[in-house]
């Protein structure tokens, strides 16, 4: 847009510029050839009264050199039936007509042009007195002229070009800033506003812009309080199955469910208090990816022993500082383990590796044919909607890395939650696995 403004502010103070002063150099120039003639007329004039003395050519001749013109050798008169005095540049077919016109003419010469101007002596008859103007007379300052016009039209373009930059920078520093905004506010900061300025249309674009982020994250913000409110609904089937557990008699069973009542009121709590915290405080909060995986892995544990499933951890011991709010970053965390439940058959193993670059769930289980589909809502197969695959997709992303689908060290799927300093070459592979916690077969 700058350079748009640019260019058209060049073009139009060009064609103006070029309107005004390329008839501005055509008059100097004719300025200057009236001058010479001019000069060359006054000089004739003064012949015209040596004349009017005297016409013996002795006289004549010491008039001539006493005149400027005929001392530089550009003055002549040219008497009936005697040899012309000074020295002649025209030729006599031009002498002869200004003689018979009888007034003033001009013809061209090899080095310029001559004027010629006819006057009558005492006897009646025409003496013609001829003034030589060289060309470089007739073309003196003109060159100058010509370069302080060509210099005043450089100034004048370069100056307009120059006030239309600093008043377009104006807004393009407005546009700039609004795109910025628009293009933060498309990444999913909705703290992103923009300082309204430039002209009325930016300021009030700007100020809608303003309206559409707050709007946005004002409704974000009611679709998390109604998801808080959905789940604390479930503490009220959640508290008749607790009920129902401490009814259990003491045993194994009993000790098991009592404990996933107890996972599943932490995990409510933890979904509410997430829910329900706005969209600047999840924006600025920062989970421990291992703290979470531990937890997690403490509720799948129980499931896992039930179906009878050999699970093993990889890494894990130093912090994974995720930007992701903790509730996210479960719900990552189940999806990936959730998949591993729910599309494996029961006894088949998984391992889970955890590491600064990547989180990696292998399975032995018959593996992801289609990686494209798995993160497509509905496409996934299997009675599968695909929306956990999709969750992890979508948290990935947010914590600046990308979700990854392949196969795994066992044989089956590894999904894996790639982040931002990793890469598919940075995956682990069974020879480099330092093993964090024993195998639970």
């Amino acid at each position: 847009m700058r350079w748009a403004l640019n260019r058209l502010a060049l073009a139009i103070t060009s064609m103006v510029a070029l309107a005004f002063l390329v008839p501005l150099a055509v008059v100097t120039r004719q300025l200057a050839h009236d001058r010479a003639i001019g000069d060359a007329r006054q000089q004739a004039a003064a012949m015209v009264a040596a004349l009017a003395v005297d016409e013996d050519p002795h006289l004549l001749t010491r008039a001539v050199m006493s005149t400027t013109a005929g001392s530089e050798g550009r003055l002549a008169v040219h008497l009936p039936d005697v040899a012309p005095v000074g020295v002649v540049h025209a030729t006599a077919t031009d002498v002869a007509l200004a003689a018979g016109y009888r007034r003033p003419v001009t013809a061209d010469t090899s080095g310029g042009l001559a004027y010629l101007l006819p006057t009558v002596i005492s006897d009646g008859q025409t003496a013609v007195i001829e003034v030589h103007v060289p060309r470089e007379d007739m073309e003196r300052g003109v060159w100058r002229s010509w370069l302080a016009l060509a210099g005043l039209a450089v100034i004048l373009v370069g100056g307009s070009t120059l006030v239309a930059d600093r008043l377009g920078s104006r807004i393009v520093r407005s546009t700039r800033r609004l795109a910025g905004a628009a293009r933060q506010l498309g990444t999913g900061d909705l703290t992103a506003r923009v300082a309204p300025d430039g002209p009325a249309e930016l300021h009030d674009a700007a100020q809608a812009f303003n309206g559409l982020a707050q709007d946005m994250r004002r409704l974000i913000d009611a679709e998390r309080e109604m998801a808080a409110d959905l789940s604390h609904r479930l503490r009220t089937p959640l508290t008749a199955l607790r009920l129902d557990v401490e009814a259990m008699p003491p045993g194994p069973v009993g000790e098991r469910m009592r404990q996933a009542c107890d996972l599943l009121d932490e995990e409510l709590e933890a979904i509410i208090t997430g829910a329900r915290s706005s969209v600047g405080e999840r924006d600025t909060e920062c989970t421990d990816l291992v703290e979470v995986l531990a937890d997690r892995l403490a509720f799948w544990a129980v499931l896992a022993e039930d179906q009878q499933r050999p699970w093993t951890v990889v890494g894990g011991d130093r912090q994974v500082p995720l930007p992701v709010p903790r509730g996210d970053l479960i719900l990552a965390v189940d999806a990936l383990l959730g998949n591993v439940f729910a599309h494996t058959p029961e006894g088949s193993a998984f391992q889970v590796t955890v590491s600064p670059d990547a989180l990696v769930v292998d399975d032995a289980g018959p593996g992801i044919a289609d990686p494209a589909a798995a993160v497509r809502r509905g496409a996934s197969g299997a009675g599968s909607t695909g929306l956990g695959l999709d969750i992890v997709q979508r948290i990935a992303i947010a914590a600046g890395g990308r979700l990854h689908i392949g196969t795994g060290s066992l044989g089956g799927a590894r999904v894996a939650l790639v982040l931002a300093a990793g890469t598919a070459s940075d995956l682990p592979s069974v020879s480099d696995e330092r093993r964090w916690h024993a195998d639970r077969s």
